[in-house]
């Protein structure tokens, strides 16, 4: 699936006698029309092969999301108290809440049979205030199989596929395709 892939050392800046001030490493790979390219200072490819530099910043993103969606949808950008206990333990039932709605977005992606990354966490998150009215009214007691009963899937809680995934394959030398 791999198109192209260069990974060579690069120099920056100039110091005296136009010495190079600093190697990096630049890794650059192309996916179909896709262009990555990655900077690392790690130079040797046999401790760090460029694929695992790839899955290693694809992971990177995956904590940041996290961190937008509990300062953003959990509201944690802004703290209730100044006292430092008030403030840790509103940073620990964030989290806590955080956690507990990805262990909930899994188990809704386990129960429609779909990769985790389908399933929308904030519409899980909001959606929850329409499983507990059904939930007062006896309409629903399990939250796993409310969001994936048919009838609910107008919360919006399966992504929409938008384009297809390129998938790379990170093995530490793969094959040439």
């Amino acid at each position: 699936m791999i198109h192209s892939l260069k990974d060579r050392l690069i120099q920056l800046g100039t110091g005296r006698g136009g010495a190079p001030v600093l190697t990096l490493r630049l890794i650059e790979i192309k996916v179909g029309k896709t262009s990555y390219s990655y900077i690392t200072s790690i130079l040797d490819p046999q401790i760090l092969p460029p694929y695992v530099v790839a899955d290693l910043y694809r992971r990177r993103w995956r904590i940041e999301e996290a961190f937008y969606v509990v300062k953003r949808l959990l509201g944690l950008s802004y703290l209730w108290t100044g006292s430092i206990n008030g403030v840790k333990l509103q940073v620990w039932a964030t989290w806590l809440f955080y956690a507990v709605l990805v262990d909930l977005e899994d188990a809704v992606a386990d129960e429609l049979a779909l990769p985790f990354d389908r399933i929308s966490l904030e519409m899980i998150f909001r959606g929850l205030y329409h499983f507990s009215v059904a939930n007062e009214k006896g309409k629903a007691d399990d939250p796993i199989k409310y969001f994936a009963a048919p009838e609910n899937q107008d919360l919006g809680v399966v992504k929409y596929l938008r384009k297809p995934v390129s998938r790379l394959d990170l093995s530490t030398f793969p094959a040439p395709s």
